[in-house]
């Protein structure tokens, strides 16, 4: 019996789980898009202002939702497109799909919700993948310039041109570079540096991988770490570029033109399941949290001559995110805590790592943050509007917008936020003037 099997009725590995990041200037889209998991800059932050300051009691006003098909795979947009990921598979019993199947890269009018193309491909499992929380994707697709890239839960990677979806290039990861679907699906989100992207892929000498944008090739090779669920990050230490990396051996900081080690920091947890997304906080901390007998930890990073430190501030073993998100402001980190037990949404102080709040009332959430407002998701369905403080979590609306499994972090582009499902895609209105038209 493998691991995975042991812990089979609670373990929700899904959402292989990106970063908080600030992306190189060639993969980050206008102002007003959301071209990769976590937005323009991997922080789960959008820049619009003017948003609502409450909703009606049924929730904010629907532009469109569509049935499109299973999936965690979280939406992007570029321009009035959005693009994100499903699965196409025969259901065959509860939590059981056939074997094999297909996934399907999407183009969707971010006006309306119609599809402009779509890319499928076979994408049959492997004998040892235990699907049964979901068939996935988990992955979420990057934009960059005219190009799109998708990776699915059989480690497919498919560079498509954004505007008809025709195939550029394709690797079999799996095949190619032995990459790990870790039991669950590959979860990783690609990542732009340069003319590359950046992916983990597992083993000895290929832990990350660098990839051409142009053709596929590889530019580099590093590293002896695990396949992970959670998906690189591109963050400046120091005045010096970063990708963090959160795999088997902990968190670790590579060279983005080599990827040779910077600096690590231990993280260990049971099945080496890594998952959400580290966060660079002010004052060069690292944030990083885990299920599966860990929790949470603060690495101060620093540069001293040639050599790089990432020291231990403080470790807190009862804020354990799972596979949701976090983000940062100010002085604090916020986020849902949650295993496979109750969970609560709270605040960290980076330098100390002690709780500002702990705030019943969600199950396991995700949220992203705009006009000094969190807009929180939790598994269940439910979304809520909070003003946040460091000791205080004060919810101005909630209410039921989508079905239980919801787990796949809101985007949020000019006051329309879009919401996924295991089935559905809606964009919801959650501008001021959507507010004062319910009002009238």
């Amino acid at each position: 019996m493998t691991p995975f099997q042991l812990v089979k009725d609670r373990i929700t590995v899904f959402l292989g789980c990106a970063a908080f990041v600030w992306l190189s200037a060639s993969a980050v889209a206008s102002a007003g898009d959301w071209p990769q998991w976590g937005g323009p800059r991997r922080t789960f932050k959008a820049d619009c202002k003017n948003l609502a300051s409450k909703w009606p009691e049924d929730g904010p006003r629907k532009l469109w939702d569509i049935e499109l098909g299973d999936g965690y795979s979280a939406i992007i947009r570029d321009g009035d497109t959005l693009f994100t990921m499903y699965s196409v598979r025969k259901q065959i019993g509860e939590q059981k799909w056939e074997a094999e199947g297909q996934e399907a890269v999407v183009a969707l009018d971010a006006a309306t919700g119609a599809k402009k193309w779509e890319f499928k491909y076979d994408a049959p499992w492997e004998k040892d993948m235990n699907m049964e929380f979901g068939p996935g994707p988990h992955s979420t697709p990057l934009v960059v310039g005219d190009r799109l890239f998708a990776v699915g839960c059989t480690c497919k990677l498919h560079c498509l041109d954004k505007t008809s979806g025709k195939v550029l290039w394709s690797k079999d990861l799996h095949k190619e570079f032995e990459a790990s679907t870790l039991g669950r699906g590959y979860g990783a989100s690609p990542l732009a540096y340069k003319d590359t992207i950046i992916l983990p892929v597992g083993g000895e000498g290929r832990g990350v991988i660098a990839l051409r944008q142009s053709d596929g090739g590889v530019v580099w090779k590093n590293q002896n770490s695990s396949g992970t669920y959670a998906s690189p990050m591109l963050v400046t230490i120091d005045g010096v570029e970063q990708i963090i990396t959160f795999a088997d051996n902990g968190v670790s900081g590579l060279n983005p033109g080599d990827g040779s080690l910077l600096w690590n920091a231990p993280h260990k947890t049971q099945y080496d399941a890594n998952i959400s997304t580290p966060v660079l906080c002010r004052d060069n901390i690292v944030f990083c949290s885990s299920a599966y007998g860990n929790g949470a930890r603060g690495i101060e990073v620093k540069k001293e001559g040639d050599a790089w430190t990432a020291r231990e501030l403080w470790y807190n073993p009862k804020m354990k995110i799972h596979h949701g998100n976090a983000v940062s402001i100010g002085r604090h980190v916020y986020g849902s805590s949650g295993d496979f037990g109750p969970a609560f949404f709270a605040s960290v102080d980076i330098r100390t790592g002690e709780f500002g709040f702990k705030k019943r009332g969600f199950s396991k959430a995700t949220c992203v943050y705009a006009d000094k407002k969190l807009i929180i998701l939790d598994e269940d369905g439910n979304l809520a509007l909070a003003k946040v403080s460091p000791k205080k979590l004060k919810v101005l609306s909630k209410a039921q917008v989508c079905r239980k499994i919801a787990w796949t972090v809101p985007t949020l582009v000019d006051g329309v936020l879009y919401l996924r499902d295991r089935h559905r895609v809606l964009a919801l209105d959650i501008s001021e003037g959507a507010e004062q038209a319910a009002l009238r």
